[in-house]
């Protein structure tokens, strides 16, 4: 398996070769201004692409989104759909049970929201696999357009679909952090969704933690990319707007720009990941709704 390494409090850039696709990413990761511990971690291995957003206090939401994105990292890439899914499931039940482990540091439980896209064949093309586990969230930009390719499972999302309040009240909703479903957090098991799109070049996508869809509307976020250069600025920008309007949580995001391979000059040097500092950090802020318990 490739080295794994976790980015938190931090930025990391690239680019990977995936069967004919190039696929140039960046990741930043921010405590925010108000939180004293950063529990998000992404994770960007070829053809992988996570993040998670941790729970429990300090220390338990930190180790609780790093488990899972190890024992994720372990999932092969460009494998064909239905193998790669059930292998997801099995990693996601070996995380499960990792993060139960994780002695607690306070009353709330360890437990962390998972999204992200691993790059899977399907009728022999390349697809992206999305999975989801909690309110963190994966977008596309295609052809001018963002759209959301995950489903929050969160208690503001149920009051959305019942038509009892509109999705912009639901983002600034005090009860936005409560969740129905997450990695660990006294939950019996792990209940992903998954969801298949062709991988085209031409496409972004955006995986982020609700620190920053909590600070900005779709819309904004839709300029950012729109008007960006590369996947580092779209990375970087963001984030920077996210703390410009108060960053009231952790705020990690993952931009891939993909592209065809052949289109690109080759140069081994463009594939170095460069990693920079984004400033030191501290805590979350979710509660979790189970279906029998609540867990806090």
């Amino acid at each position: 398996m490739d080295s794994v390494s976790i980015v938190r409090d931090s930025s990391l850039t690239g680019s990977d070769i995936v069967g004919d696709l190039r696929l140039d990413w960046s990741v930043y990761s921010d405590v925010g201004r108000v939180r004293d511990a950063n529990e998000d971690a992404a994770l960007v291995l070829p053809g992988r692409y996570l993040l998670a957003d941790g729970m429990g206090g300090h220390e338990s939401g930190e180790l609780a989104s790093e488990a899972a994105l190890l024992t994720l990292a372990e999932v092969e890439p460009a494998a064909e759909l239905v193998g790669t899914r059930a292998a997801l499931d099995q990693l996601l039940d070996d995380a499960q049970q990792r993060i139960g482990s994780i002695d607690g540091f306070s009353e709330r439980r360890a437990g962390t929201t998972v999204t992200g896209a691993v790059l899977v064949i399907d009728d022999d093309v390349l697809h992206w696999l999305i999975l989801n586990i909690g309110d963190s969230r994966t977008y596309r930009y295609q052809n001018g357009t963002l759209q959301l390719l995950t489903r929050d499972h969160s208690q503001v999302q149920e009051f959305v679909d019942a038509g009892v309040i509109t999705a912009e009240q639901a983002r600034i909703d005090p009860r936005r952090n409560v969740i129905t479903r997450a990695l660990g957090a006294g939950m019996a098991e792990p209940d992903a969704d998954y969801f298949s799109t062709p991988a085209l070049p031409g496409d972004v996508l955006l995986i982020c933690s609700d620190g920053l869809t909590g600070e900005l509307p779709d819309a904004e976020i839709a300029d950012i990319l729109a008007g960006s250069d590369s996947a580092e600025d779209a990375a970087a920008s963001l984030v920077d707007a996210a703390l410009f309007v108060g960053a009231h949580d952790n705020v990690t995001v993952i931009v891939v720009a993909v592209r065809n391979d052949e289109s690109v000059a080759a140069d081994p040097a463009e594939a170095d990941s460069v990693e920079s500092d984004a400033g030191d950090a501290d805590s979350g802020g979710h509660s979790v709704i189970a279906q029998n318990e609540t867990a806090t």
